[in-house]
């Protein structure tokens, strides 16, 4: 089969970096801190658009100062610049050095925000000797929620990215492959149709056992007719990920399949139904559980309905029976409730939304009123 690569795709908005700064300033005194210590790489990209694997921020009441080390010293200049972020950036050549640096940016201040669920005890004890510093969690996190269309146009390429090879790898349950030749094919596909790579390692899980493992990893199982099949794919396109499952029956499914099926069919797009700004988020999975449970299948209900995407697969808000998050409009989560039994199989149908003051924008578009896979085509 010849593929024609990615069509051209137009040009994205930016990523608003600008503003970011001055938004956490503004909630600092929430936490009784005058800066912020930014350590954790997904939060310095967030922050700044540097996309190197070594920094860290000093966010300062009137600057910021960025240490790096020589590798990305011209990287993070010319980054920091096309994201139109003012910062000094700080090149140290040794661990030390950096250290230094870094400490040295908040002399003269009184209280300084970490992130004490992201930093290493070592890390917190090391600069605790030489720094005020107090636990300001989840600040960055909290911001990162809310995505600018320059990050929602990146999700929604890595969607379409996951979309357009998985439509093209799907007939091929058909001819018997394992199921790490279609994770191979699927993320091959995703790197021709212009993604950076898979979002995640590709899961496919077939058969009465494998499928019946929400998060199994491909393996050299030969897919036959009669598998129930999971395929949770996603993209990373520019830092951005996208996340999806399709559940497929290879033939005609029986019976019980078809019924599980159309079960959960129904109870996801319940739970999407539910999804809007002001909604609790353990109100989703409520939806969805309870749904499942009123239908006899309380004990196929293994996990929770979804989580938040962007630079991370897995970040908040989480929609859980333990959440105490509200969703808002400009997060992007996932709807994805599943129902496994050992014997049976596994099934799981996951889109990923954008939330809206209404209700939400489904960003997967691959067909999911059917359990059966697209034949494919006859020569």
């Amino acid at each position: 089969m010849i593929l024609s690569g990615s069509s051209p795709v137009a040009r994205r908005p930016e990523i608003e970096y600008a503003g970011r700064a001055g938004r956490l300033r503004s909630r600092l005194g929430d936490h009784r801190v005058e800066a912020l210590a930014v350590t954790g790489m997904t939060n310095v990209r967030w922050l700044t658009g540097f996309t190197g694997s070594n920094a860290s921020v000093a966010l300062l009441p009137d600057r910021l100062v960025l240490v790096t080390d020589g590798r990305y010293r011209d990287r993070a200049t010319d980054e920091l610049a096309a994201a139109g972020v003012e910062a000094e950036i700080v090149v140290g050549f040794t661990h030390d050095a950096q250290h230094e640096a870094f400490v040295g940016a908040f002399a003269g201040i009184a209280a300084v925000g970490a992130d004490a669920r992201s930093l290493t005890h070592a890390r917190w004890q090391a600069l605790a000797v030489e720094l005020p510093i107090v636990a300001a969690d989840g600040l960055i996190e909290d911001e990162r929620r809310t995505k600018d269309a320059g990050e929602i146009a990146r999700i929604s390429e890595a969607c379409r990215c996951a979309d357009a090879a998985l439509a093209e790898v799907a007939p091929m349950l058909f001819e018997g492959p394992t199921e790490a030749d279609v994770r191979m094919e699927l993320e091959y596909r995703m790197r021709r149709h212009g993604a950076d790579g898979p979002s995640y390692d590709t899961i496919v899980a077939s058969g009465p056992d494998h499928a019946a493992r929400p998060h199994h990893e491909a393996s050299t199982r030969q897919i036959t007719e009669g598998d129930t099949v999971v395929i949770d794919v996603g993209a990373l396109v520019e830092g951005y990920h996208s996340d999806m499952t399709r559940s497929y029956v290879v033939g005609d499914p029986s019976p019980e399949q078809w019924d599980v099926y159309q079960l959960l069919l129904a109870v996801q797009i319940a739970g999407i139904q539910a999804v809007r700004s002001g909604a609790a988020a353990r109100d989703v999975d409520a939806v969805c559980r309870s749904m499942s449970v009123d239908a006899g299948y309380s004990d196929w209900f293994l996990h929770s309905t979804g989580h938040g995407v962007g630079l991370q697969i897995h970040e908040d808000p989480f929609e859980s029976p333990a959440s105490t998050a509200d969703l808002r409009a400009g997060d992007v989560v996932t709807v994805e409730p599943g129902l496994y039994r050992v014997g049976f199989g596994g099934l799981r149908i996951e889109d990923l939304v954008e939330v809206t003051e209404t209700g939400c924008r489904i960003l997967t578009a691959s067909p999911k009123d059917t359990p059966c896979p697209p034949s494919p085509p006859t020569i």
